[in-house]
């Protein structure tokens, strides 16, 4: 199969000029989009993060002939969440690839093509199962351009949901930001809404080293309005570059993935008791936008962090010390972390409900930095 896509991919180089000079513009486009990312005031429909991400990943892969997607129930099922619907009998089964249930397998075999020029999408049903596969991400994948001189680069995407989703258990229900992020050579996304999804996946796609495109299962579902511009084949959003989803003077909170929308809404609760809270969506875990997190606590001079992962050694933690290393004179009260619980994942729904953060868990802490919180004694 790999050999077919090889020679294939080959003839595109020859005699696909049109196809490269699209690709040259959209990586200018992509490059123009780092300038500044806007709201959605400019919506011009609604799409859900599924469509979203079918869209980007079927505009990428007919704009160049060298991207292809592969994993368990791609093809013939169109995906476990159906991101893939529509693919096979576009673009047949030499691009659109069903693999065994097999993680490392497909996996290596996807590192192997990027090795040889290739833009693999490599779909994990859930990345609890990418576990079998990690030494090709991260010794195969993230280390190979460092270790090979800049001779070697590694243009893949491994893609899928990731933390937790609902009543599936301790082992299915692992976020694994902090995981990734940790690994030099890698690059960490982690979209929210639909126009993060198309704009995120496009710019995965297009880049030439590994990136961890961290999608949730419960949001697949979820509608979002989206501009005209992002309707646009060119359109992409630039990697390490956060989006301040809601303005604040009070207090800035941190969120990444589904926990934006519960801060929006604990952002919506705090704004009816006096407290402006400015809301920033990171987009990318790796690389973390620092500046922009810095310039908004040194606006609001407090900070909430909210993950859904663990305490220990998280998202949060390393946010914590990037402002107590950049911004501490800054500050006015303790920094607040919302976390998941230091747990595995349980069964039950009401100890579900209890192990991951919720929207008052988030009002709560963001009254505590500002000073506002109701002491127990008064609620007694």
């Amino acid at each position: 199969m790999l050999s077919v896509l090889r020679r294939k991919a080959a003839a595109a180089a020859v005699g696909g000029s049109d196809a490269m000079l699209l690709g040259g513009r959209l990586r200018k486009s992509c490059a123009a989009a780092a300038a500044g990312l806007r709201g959605y005031a400019t919506a011009a429909k609604e799409m859900t993060v599924r469509e979203a991400l079918n869209s980007a990943l079927d505009e990428e892969m007919s704009a160049d002939p060298k991207v292809f997607l592969m994993g368990e129930e791609v093809g013939e099922y169109q995906g476990a969440y159906k991101v893939s619907k529509g693919f096979l009998p576009k673009f047949g089964p030499e691009r659109v690839v069903d693999t065994p249930i097999t993680e490392a397998g497909f996996t290596g075999i996807g590192v192997g093509a990027a090795y040889y020029g290739l833009k693999p999408v490599v779909e994990f049903m859930t990345f609890n199962f990418a576990m079998q596969a990690i030494d090709h991400i991260i010794n195969s994948a993230a280390k190979t351009n460092y270790m090979s001189a800049g001779n070697i680069s590694v243009p893949i995407v491994f893609r899928g949901p990731n933390g937790a989703a609902a009543g599936v258990g301790a082992q299915h229900s692992q976020c694994y930001a902090a995981w990734y992020g940790s690994c030099p050579g890698l690059k960490v996304l982690a979209p929210y809404s639909s126009e993060d999804a198309r704009g995120l996946l496009k710019a995965a796609i297009r880049d030439p080293d590994p990136v961890v495109f961290l999608e949730n299962e419960l949001m697949y579902g979820e509608r979002f309005p989206v501009s005209a511009e992002a309707l646009d084949s060119s359109f992409c959003l630039p990697i390490g570059k956060a989006k301040i989803e809601r303005e604040g003077k009070d207090v800035t909170i941190t969120a990444f993935s589904k926990m934006v929308g519960l801060s929006l809404e604990a952002a919506e609760i705090l704004a009816k008791e006096g407290i402006t809270a400015e809301v920033i969506n990171l987009l990318s875990i790796r690389p973390l936008d620092r500046p922009t997190i810095n310039a908004s606590v040194r606006k609001t001079n407090r900070l909430v962090t909210v993950e859904e992962g663990f305490p220990q050694h998280g998202v949060g933690a390393e946010i914590c010390m990037s402002i107590i290393e950049d911004s501490f004179g800054y500050l006015d009260a303790p920094i607040e972390r919302i976390t998941g619980a230091d747990v595995p994942m349980p069964y039950a729904a009401n100890l579900e409900r209890m192990a991951l953060p919720q929207i008052e868990d988030i009002v709560r802490a963001a009254k505590r930095v500002c000073h506002r919180s109701v002491p127990m004694a008064a609620t007694a």
